[in-house]
């Protein structure tokens, strides 16, 4: 019944605009974005792995992702004594991806960027390290 009352997330005037800019600016980093890929399509990775796959040392990358824990980005599993990290849901790969697009359109020089050519619907193409 008060759900006409709401106020929507998406209006100017939402208290979750300042929220918003924090997780774009813990995002506004190149290895966390690469971390944020390097799972995308995994179920989950230990640190080596993810450090491997961004080309970063583990003690590194461990700091990447105790921020990315700490804002919910990534959820952990420990399995003895490996911890192994997942993406918590679809939404820090939903801003990375469209980040990148916004991205190949800042560098396409008016050309139809490489997004506009896969099919709908279809990943970014990645290499074998994960990076796109």
């Amino acid at each position: 019944m008060n759900a006409d009352k709401k106020v929507c997330g998406l209006n100017p005037s939402s208290e979750f605009v300042d929220l918003a800019a924090e997780v774009l600016g813990l995002l506004a980093d190149p290895t966390r974005i690469r971390i944020i890929l390097a799972l995308r399509g995994a179920d989950e990775l230990p640190v080596n792995a993810l450090a491997e796959a961004v080309g970063k040392k583990p003690s590194g990358v461990s700091q990447h992702l105790a921020r990315l824990r700490m804002a919910r980005m990534v959820t952990t599993r420990q399995e003895g004594t490996s911890v192994y990290y997942r993406l918590t849901d679809e939404h820090a790969l939903a801003l990375v991806t469209e980040a990148i697009k916004q991205a190949e359109h800042a560098v396409s020089n008016g050309q139809l960027p490489p997004h506009h050519h896969a099919p709908q619907g279809e990943a970014i193409p990645h290499t074998e390290d994960g990076r796109a």
